[in-house]
């Protein structure tokens, strides 16, 4: 697990499952998770790593419904989980996935936790909307089209945006929603990409602003080559899994 802090207020942890990025974000005395590292080793870590850093936790945040986002609650039991109202919609239209899903990927890897994830009750953010935090706000911008719920973070006073799965160093758009969607939200998220100092990618943890331009760029090009069947994978994310993520990615939609 890397940990990284950008800001005095925000600390990024990238597990060793996917890069999943998780940030821990403070303002005065209170401060939210979102999303979560995967491992039960990284996940039993974070406690303590609050800790030491000098962060009171106060609650959890998901950028979305996929599951290696939502294990903040294996860390944190009983704490709150504050999600869009499209991820609670999501949550409650799908009882027990991301349960199930946990557990195929545990016993796929031989993994063993202690406890079972229990999401229980969500706490549905309006989104676009404000999240409250110590003295300070946070702004929540929609964010489907990778799927069909979800939300980005900007935490203002750090220059800070969480984006969930999008502009991804490691991964290509994947596609459970729209490309248009998709489209859609690369469009809502440039301008704070072009302000921020960091963003924090849901695959591939923190980089600079103008590593996030270009990822945009690239992922528009993507993505208006997917729509023409011309695409071609950006430089650096054409391995084999790409590629079957981009054979997915043109199975879907000629299945839509």
């Amino acid at each position: 697990m890397r940990v990284l802090s950008v800001h005095r207020d925000v600390i990024v942890v990238e597990s060793r499952a996917w890069r999943t990025a998780a940030t821990v974000v403070r303002s005065g005395d209170e401060a939210f998770l979102i999303d979560s590292p995967v491992f039960p080793d990284e996940l039993e870590l974070l406690p303590s790593l609050l800790e030491q850093a000098g962060f009171s936790f106060s609650g959890l945040l998901a950028t979305h419904g996929d599951w290696d986002h939502l294990l903040g609650r294996l860390a944190f039991p009983g704490a709150s989980l504050g999600v869009a109202a499209t991820t609670a919609g999501r949550l409650e239209e799908h009882p027990g996935a991301a349960q199930r899903e946990l557990r195929d990927f545990d016993e796929r890897f031989y993994l063993e936790r202690e406890g079972s994830l229990a999401l229980g009750s969500v706490d549905a953010l309006p989104v676009p909307g404000y999240c409250g935090l110590g003295d300070s706000e946070l702004e929540l911008h929609a964010a489907d089209g990778h799927t069909v719920d979800g939300m980005a973070v900007w935490i203002p006073w750090a220059g800070v945006l969480v984006a969930g799965d999008y502009l991804s160093p490691v991964e290509i758009p994947v596609l459970e929603g729209s490309p248009e969607a998709y489209a859609a939200t690369l469009s809502r998220l440039e301008p704070l990409v072009a302000q921020a100092d960091w963003l924090v990618a849901g695959h591939g943890g923190a980089l600079e602003r103008d590593a996030g331009l270009r990822l945009l760029e690239e992922d528009r090009a993507y993505l208006a080559g997917l729509s023409e069947e011309t695409a071609r994978l950006p430089r650096g994310r054409d391995d084999g899994e790409q590629r079957r993520l981009h054979a997915a990615n043109v199975a879907r939609l000629a299945y839509s």
